[in-house]
């Protein structure tokens, strides 16, 4: 799945939509420590009320929200796994019947807490539905298009949610005219951070990829490896965080570890170009680097003597595997940071080349062109010629 597909998809998680329609929603509260479970319910997600529609809305929404490879990650489920979560999420997905639709997702939420135990009750939440979408925008003058024709996908979406205890807090009595204490104890669940989540299948040219799941990380960077592999039965993951740690490891076998800001700033440049490319074109999958690839950025960027062969033993050296691709859009940092003793500098990528480090008069001097003034404490800089 792309940004576009999940950003689609996430859209569409709003009251009373013809594009996305929830049948069920199926709840599980799951006691802290011992795993076990309190108590499950399922119903028609109609028939909650409107305003605890929404706080789920905005719960499913936050699964999808975030970074690809950062925050979300498409997984691609284990091919012939013992306990296979595919077999049981696609079995699920087909089931007509309530109670084996329940007894499935029961079956995920054991593998979910067989060796997992939080010191804080949670509670699981699945949803499952239909999501439409336009094969094509209406034609206002044709008034062909629109509701005529859409591809339409049945899908699963879970979410892992913490409850936190009530604080402690001093309300005012209306009727009674005077100032108490709460005396709520009933946990809330927090809908607004999910821990975790999934949806089931993925999505690639608007048609279901039911060998891939689309994951849901706590936190940026942060996959839960006992997750992927033992509740979803799915392949390892790298994040975008470790692509571009490896890219720049591959970077130093090959290049050394000195370099000239704008034969980096060359790299950065080249890489932009390629993502950029891919944006304007209709092609739906991430552009990926191989080592062939990352040959032609070095020799353009002005890296002397490289060859495939090095990037290869490169590679193997990192991550041994030589036929590693990267995600191009993982090795383009937002902002670079230069820290010193004296200050700390943050730049954008593409100003790189106007930035040098030089020897003057024996002293290390970070050289920085710039087009405007400068301007100090409401004063203006003289210009100093050196």
């Amino acid at each position: 799945m792309n940004k576009n597909d999940i950003a689609d998809i996430r859209k569409q998680f709003k009251l009373n939509n013809p594009k996305m329609n929830i049948r069920e929603i199926f709840t599980v509260y799951v006691q802290k420590e011992t795993g076990e479970i309190y108590h499950h319910m399922s119903q028609p997600f109609e028939m909650l009320d409107q305003e605890a529609q929404e706080l789920f809305l905005g719960n499913f929404k936050k699964v999808l929200t975030g970074h690809l490879d950062s925050k979300l990650f498409e997984l691609k489920f284990l091919r012939d796994a013992d306990d296979s979560t595919q077999t049981i999420l696609y079995e699920g997905l087909r089931s007509d019947i309530t109670e084996d639709w329940k007894e499935y997702m029961l079956e995920i939420v054991a593998k979910m807490f067989a060796h997992t135990v939080y010191d804080f009750d949670t509670v699981v939440t699945f949803i499952r539905g239909e999501y439409r979408k336009h094969t094509k925008k209406r034609d206002l003058e044709s008034e062909e298009g629109g509701d005529d024709e859409v591809f339409s996908n049945s899908f699963i979406l879970c979410s892992l949610n913490k409850t936190d205890q009530p604080k402690k807090a001093l309300l005012f009595d209306y009727v009674e005219k005077a100032f108490k204490p709460n005396n709520v104890f009933d946990p809330i669940i927090n809908l607004a951070a999910p821990m975790s989540g999934f949806l089931f299948p993925a999505f690639h040219d608007n048609a279901a990829d039911v060998n891939r799941i689309l994951y849901c990380a706590g936190k940026s960077n942060q996959p839960d490896e006992a997750f992927i592999e033992q509740v979803l039965t799915c392949e390892e993951v790298i994040t975008a965080e470790e692509d571009k740690d490896i890219f720049e490891l591959v970077l130093k076998n090959v290049i050394g570890d000195e370099v000239d800001s704008r034969t980096i700033s060359n790299v950065y440049e080249e890489i932009d170009k390629i993502v950029l490319e891919h944006a304007e074109s209709e092609e739906s999958e991430a552009p990926k680097l191989d080592y062939r690839d990352v040959e032609r950025i070095l020799d353009v960027s002005g890296v002397e003597n490289v060859d495939s062969a090095k990037i290869e033993h490169a590679l193997k050296s990192v991550i041994d595997d030589e036929k590693h691709e990267f995600k191009a859009e993982s090795l383009v940092p937002k902002k670079i940071k230069i820290n010193t003793k004296i200050a700390d500098v943050t730049i954008n990528p593409k100003e790189l080349r106007n930035l040098k480090y030089i020897n003057f008069q024996g002293k290390r001097c970070l050289l920085l062109e710039v087009e405007e003034d400068i301007v100090l404490e409401g004063f203006k800089l003289e210009t100093e010629t050196l």
